[in-house]
This record gives structure tokens, sequence and C-alpha cells, in this order.
């Protein structure tokens, strides 16, 4: 089985249903299945074909989900591109994995500095659509590699995790089943798409459920509230960011949201227990925090039916299995890449026995609820005794005069390292207050040295704070 057999559930069984929602048209599945035909010939025509690499440097558009549609059904592997990256990330992405070609729009051609073709999308959709609408014939296999996903690089330069089809297929038909998404859902996409929360969760759920859906560019919180009401979707995936932006829309208002809205997901990075909290008391939801990465996509989920515990990432979802090794979170099952792209020593040091190491820190509940501590590298070691971030920041955000708050380690000659916090306020109070309350309710040696005040803490595109920049 391959994505595509996915996918037709939809494209096939679905034809003629409304699918997608984008700058005011709708489109049916059958529209989009045919969109994708044609462009899958015309990559074809340019001599693509199972096995190469297309990148895309694309915002959020209808032409993302026809590269990408075009690239599954052709086994072209399809290479998403951060749209805030700039040159030297883009030239790293690019020489690691080298696609035939780069397909990127007018504004953005000019981050690029690449000998690889540069194609523009909207001159490609008019070509496409000189080609007949129906489907190339392709023998794809589950294990052939959908996409690279390259990681973040906060700790080196950025790999290419290789997904496969039965990586993401997995995935899907899991998340299907536990977040019981179906095609009577309605859909609201802010998500980026270049991020395999967008891509793999969000793109995919939506074309194996035969949900309708509505894409939007990107997420814009002063306008939230009046895509909420106008779309009235059952369905919402986001950040924490995200969510704190969304705790400000007008009670009157969250309350109606709160009244059509099924579920509302939250990932790739924590979600302070207080947001989830304000979170319920406005809007009458409980958010569903999950966790997953690049390479493994969703790992946990909070269950659909019963307690979704603040502060936790959940279970283990089906065929996933999870263990805690020296405190580290270690996974296996269908949802694990293939490994780094190119990367044999990196693939190596990242398997143990089958098992893929996170560098995740957590704990585990005695009823299997798991809970992140901060990442291995993120550890602080004073005077001999572990720190973790994470329980600093979740203590420092409980205060009423504080936003959010990220804790490093800097370097200290007595101790070896000493924590400092980077704090950003809602109302003014000092950072020796500040380290008052720390002593009082955590122990001496996890009181922050020193507080710095931010207007915000600095972020990649899915809302995780990068601490190399602090």
């Amino acid at each position: 089985m391959n994505l595509t057999h996915l996918f037709d559930r939809s494209l096939i069984g679905r034809r003629d249903t409304a699918a997608l929602e984008w700058r005011a048209r709708v489109f049916t599945f059958g529209e989009l299945d045919e969109r994708s035909n044609r462009l899958a010939r015309l990559l074809a025509a340019r001599g693509l074909g199972a096995g190469d690499r297309l990148a895309i440097y694309l915002a959020n558009s209808i032409e993302w989900i026809d590269l990408y549609l075009a690239a599954v059904k052709l086994g072209v592997i399809v290479v998403p591109v951060n749209i805030l990256y700039r040159g030297r990330e883009i030239a790293h992405i690019l020489s690691d994995a080298e696609p035939a070609a780069v397909v990127a729009g007018d504004a953005a051609a000019s981050a690029i500095e690449s000998a690889r073709p540069l194609w523009d999308p909207a001159q490609m959709t008019e070509e496409a659509a000189r080609f007949p609408p129906d489907r190339l014939p392709a023998a794809l296999e589950g294990n052939a590699p959908a996409a690279l996903v390259y990681t973040s690089g906060t700790t080196g330069p950025s790999k290419g995790a290789i997904l496969t089809h039965d990586n993401f297929a997995a995935n899907t038909l899991t998340l299907l089943a536990a977040w019981q998404i179906a095609d009577i859902d309605r859909f609201l996409l802010a998500l980026p798409l270049f991020h395999v929360h967008g891509l793999g969760n969000g793109l995919h759920c939506w074309l194996a459920s035969g949900c309708r859906m509505r894409l939007l560019e990107r997420f814009e919180w002063q306008t939230a509230a009046e895509t909420f009401l106008n779309f009235r979707p059952s369905l919402f995936f986001g950040v924490p960011t995200m969510y704190v932006r969304l705790v400000q829309i007008a009670p009157e208002a969250a309350r109606e949201i709160g009244g059509f809205m099924r579920l509302f997901v939250s990932g790739s990075a924590a979600l302070a227990p207080q947001v989830l909290e304000e979170f319920r008391a406005r809007f009458g939801h409980t958010i569903l925090e999950r966790y997953g990465m690049s390479e493994t996509l969703m790992i946990c989920s909070n269950p659909y039916h019963g307690e979704r515990r603040a502060g936790t990432v959940g279970l283990p979802l089906p065929g996933v299995e999870v263990r805690l090794a020296e405190g580290e979170i270690q996974v296996r099952g269908a949802n694990l890449c293939a490994g780094y792209w190119r990367r044999d020593e990196a693939t190596r040091a990242a398997f143990a026995d089958g098992w893929f190491r996170t560098g995740d820190l957590g704990e585990c509940s005695p009823d299997g609820y798991y809970t992140l501590r901060g990442r291995r590298s993120d550890l602080i070691i004073s005077g001999g005794f572990n720190i973790y971030p994470r329980e600093i920041e979740e203590f420092l955000e409980e205060q009423p005069e504080v936003a959010e708050a990220a804790v490093v380690g800097r370097a200290d000659a007595l101790r070896g390292e000493a924590p400092v916090a980077y704090v950003v306020l809602k109302s003014a109070v000092e950072g020796a207050e500040l380290a008052r309350r720390c002593r009082e309710k955590l122990a001496s040696f996890k009181t922050p040295r020193e507080f710095h005040n931010l207007d915000r803490l600095p972020r990649n595109a899915m809302g995780k704070v990068q601490k190399h920049l602090l």
C-alpha cells in the first residue's frame, strides 16, 4: 500500500464532494485529483520519476497541495523547505538533498542561490492544464520514500529524515481512529505544510478522511475569531503560540466557537498548563495535547475519550511502543523514519536495537501518561545536580505577571553551569521577586541566577523556543 491508495478513498471515492476551500473558491476531490494528474504528467515530461527529489519552497497554497499529490503519484520524493529559511539554510538542504528542481514563487526566489532549476508554480499550473487529466500508471511499494523532512538543526546541521509511504500511512490511520476524524468534520488548517504537523497530520488526515478543509496561508490571530465563526469548523490543529492568542478572543465569540467545535489539538511544543485551563474556561473545550517528532511522526496523545491531563502528552498511540532508557524517551513502530538521508553514522547513532533515541527526557506516571522534561541537550548540571529547565519554566509561567519563560544554562566557574531565565511579562515584576518565589517552591540550586526580560522568545516556525539563540 502507498499513499495514493489511502488518498483515493477521497480522490476517487468522493470525487464530487466539496474538499477544499482556498481563497473563496471550493474544489472537489475529483478536481484535485485531475489537477494533480495533469501536474504529474508535467513533472514526468520534465524528466522526474520515482526516487527523484523535488524541493517545495512555498507558503500554504493549492499549488503546494497539487505538487505534493503529483509527487506522491509519481514516486517523486518531496523536500519541503521552511519558507522562513534564507540563503545559508536553504543552500544546506539543497546541497544535501540534491533535488532535481526547486519550486518557488517570485517573491521567494531571491532567497535561493542554487544551480538547481527554479520552477514557478503559477507557470507550472498553466502549463499542466494542457496535459490529459487521467492518471499515469506507477508501481510504488510502501517502503518507498515519500518525503525528506529536515530537522530544525538547533544542535548542528539539519538532517533529512526519510519518511516513507508506510510511515505516513500508519500515522494517518492511527490518528483517524484515535481522534475520530471522519468525512463529516470541517477542518480548519493554518499550520505550514512544510512541517510534518501540517503535512503528515493535517493534509493526510484530511485526504484520508474525506472531510471538508479550509486552508489558510498562515495563522492570523487578529482575524482568527472571524475565520472560526465564518467557516464553523469542528476540527483544528494548532501550536501553543496559537492557543495563547486564541484565549484573547472575546468571551461571547469563544463560547459560540466552542459550541460548534469538536476537537482542538496542540503539538510541536509544550503547552503551558495555565493556557489549557484558560482555554477550557473560555471555550468549554480541553485541548488535546500530543507528542511527535519529524523522525517519528506521532508518538503519544492524550485520549479523545478519557482524561486529558494538563502538562502531559498522554499515552502511547496504538502501534507505537515507548520506553524510558536513563530518562530518555525511546520509540519503535511503523511510524519510525527509515533513517537520515545519506547520513549512515547519524542513523546508527539515532537507533539502539530498533529503538529510536528521541533525545527527549521524560517521565511516565503509574497509569501510563508521559510528561516531557525537556531535551537531553537542554539538561543543566549544576554542582552535580540535574536541573530540568521545563520544571522551572512551568513554575514561572504560573506567576500572574509572566506570559512565557525559557530557562537555559550558562557556564559557572563554581557550579559548572547555572540556570538563567528569559521571561516575557504581562505586567511588571522584578527579577528578585521571581527569584524569591522560586526559592520558596523549588530547590535552591534550581533558582535562576539571572532574569532577563524580552519582548518575545525566539521561536521557529512551529513555535518551538530556539534556546541555542538564548
